[in-house]
């Protein structure tokens, strides 16, 4: 597009149908006639499978009132399509949204942009966790959902989640439905905004509390424990459900970092709202080194990841990654299940196939079953759908932070998570144990994992046509052996085929197609190359699998070794 167009376009945006103050920051745009009038004017915001992600600002390239209200008024249209013929009553659906800047008002935007649909809106009162807004949507029997989030993403970003009537994010054939729609919108006038206040329906506390309950029930009965944790919602949601819930079940020790305590869109004490981050969890470390803590928690803003640090047996804190926070969860339920007597074949656990197989491992320890999904929480979520009232599901986990234990929700849950972390951590303690020991328990007694992520970012037309070339290479040319190992299996997610590269026997893959390539080695070791869809970026998975530990204090030998072996794989394929 070029300059004129992208004036022409921006001029659209003088019309009296926009606000006052949107249409001076137009003006102002168009008269710099810059960079920034290009970034906010040269394209629409793409609305993509999960919703919408962007910049807040002015312009059809940013998040804004108009944005929104777009996206809504397409949701809402596709609604009416799914379910008007099917219900007498009004299509309800549940609205939340996290600490970011205008989220409250995004939220309530949407709320009545549905209202004047005839819809019901549901809308919480003030800031709640994304796993609350799918319980909501189940309990109150709603057509979908909205929650107003850029999840971890920094500051000046706000996004748009929507949900579908099972609690679960948008899946085929829902989520490209729902782009066709509201691709049709393409005016703020198209959008419906004469609403009746009755048809907003405030929720609070008695959701909040049905919701408690619900996460007590996985719980062990209420307990006093020693524990001390320190618990940071790095300025999101979390505050708003996982000390309250934690009080409820007895845990008589659990701070909250002050410094980090107050929601604030502008997450002033980090650089990123991450969890996943070593420097969102530093002062939350800091307090727990100085009082002699258990456990550190932190959420990101809307409280569907949970990172973890934990004690080593020198009494330093160490941060936990995706994959090991996984396993300790996956092992701790699983052991729950079996002293429970609850383990009889007709369970089971989910994980995305670039997650650890160590959570396989630990599954079929306990005579478990496991499922392998696409990556993305919303593929779990369908799984569960589609096994609903046949098997049963326990537990679920991905490598980038996001758990989710029993099926009353419906995408990752960072409240339930942190419950259940800490009762494993206290049912350590009370043994004499800890997190830290327990992890390598696993290892010593059913399997050690080591797992490296590497981000590759091309940027440009250039960039994306290297990607694409990577991964036809190791489509066309896969390598013979990697560090010197036999790779064994080449799975293609694109065509869906698996190929024993010793014998050419090919296998069918039953899942969804996408543009991931996998390399398992002969000695259980797995390469995962996935180009992001969102960002100019390929990541690369690297999963080795070492001998089971001779002992605990074997483990730090055994460590640098598979660290060792990971360097080697990333020189031999130039990463």
């Amino acid at each position: 597009m070029n300059n004129n167009e992208v004036i022409e376009r921006a001029k659209q945006w003088l019309h009296p149908s926009f606000d006052e103050k949107t249409r001076t920051e137009v003006q102002k745009l168009i008269d710099e006639n810059g960079q920034d009038l290009l970034e906010a004017f040269h394209k629409d915001l793409d609305f993509g499978t999960g919703g919408l992600r962007g910049i807040m600002g002015v312009g059809t390239n940013r998040v804004n009132i108009y944005t929104i209200g777009m996206a809504t008024q397409g949701l809402a249209n596709y609604l009416k399509k799914s379910f008007t013929d099917k219900t007498n009553s009004p299509i309800g659906v549940a609205i939340a949204h996290d600490s970011r800047n205008n989220s409250d008002i995004f939220a309530r935007k949407c709320a009545e942009i549905l209202a004047a649909n005839g819809f019901e809106a549901y809308l919480f009162e003030s800031l709640r966790p994304t796993p609350e807004l799918s319980y909501a949507v189940r309990k109150k029997n709603c057509k979908a959902g909205i929650v107003i989030t850029a999840s971890h993403n920094p500051s000046e970003y706000n996004g748009y989640k929507v949900y579908w009537e099972d609690g679960a994010q948008l899946v085929p054939p829902h989520d490209n439905n729902v782009i066709a729609e509201v691709r049709k919108i393409t005016n703020p006038d198209q959008v419906k905004t004469d609403y009746r206040s009755w048809n907003i329906i405030p929720l609070g506390i008695e959701t909040d509390r049905n919701y408690w309950d619900s996460i007590a029930s996985v719980a062990s009965e209420q307990h006093e424990s020693d524990l001390k944790v320190v618990y940071t919602p790095i300025h999101g949601t979390g505050v708003k459900s996982i000390p309250q819930v934690l009080d409820l079940l007895g845990y008589q020790h659990i701070e909250v970092l002050a410094d980090q305590e107050i929601p604030d869109g502008n997450f002033p004490t980090v650089e990123s709202p991450n969890p996943e981050e070593a420097a969102a969890l530093k002062l939350a470390i800091d307090r727990a080194q100085n009082i002699n803590a258990d456990l550190v928690l932190g959420t990101d803003p809307d409280a569907d990841r949970v990172g973890i640090a934990v004690k080593d047996n020198t009494g330093k804190f160490v941060l936990l990654n995706g994959n090991q926070t996984a396993a300790i969860l996956v092992n701790y339920m699983l052991k729950k299940w079996k002293k429970s007597g609850g383990i009889d074949g007709n369970q089971y656990i989910c994980k995305t196939i670039v997650t650890s197989e160590i959570l396989k491992e630990i599954a079929d320890h306990y005579s478990v079953k496991t499922y392998n999904t696409l990556t993305g929480f919303k593929w779990i979520a369908e799984l569960i759908r589609k096994k609903e009232g046949r098997e049963k599901f326990i537990v679920g986990g991905e490598e980038s932070y996001g758990y989710l234990i029993d099926d009353f929700v419906r995408d990752k849950d960072a409240v339930l998570s942190s419950v259940m972390i800490c009762e494993a951590a206290a049912e350590a303690k009370k043994a004499g144990s800890s997190l830290y020991n327990e992890l390598l328990g696993i290892y010593k007694d059913i399997a050690f994992y080591k797992e490296r992520l590497i981000s590759i970012t091309k940027k440009g037309i250039e960039g994306n046509a290297e990607i694409q070339k990577m991964m036809t290479d190791l489509r066309s040319n896969p390598p013979k052996t990697v560090a010197g190992i036999e790779v064994e299996l080449l799975r293609d997610y694109q065509s869906q085929e698996e190929l024993n590269l010793s014998n050419q026997v090919i296998k069918g893959i039953e899942l969804p197609k996408s543009n991931v390539i996998q390399l398992v080695l002969k000695d259980g070791s797995i390469i995962t190359a996935r180009p992001s869809g969102t960002e100019p970026k390929i990541k690369f998975y690297l999963s080795v699998k070492g001998d089971k530990l001779s002992s605990i204090e074997a483990f730090d030998t055994s460590n640098r070794e598979l660290e060792s072996k990971m360097d080697k794989f990333v020189k031999d394929m130039s990463l």
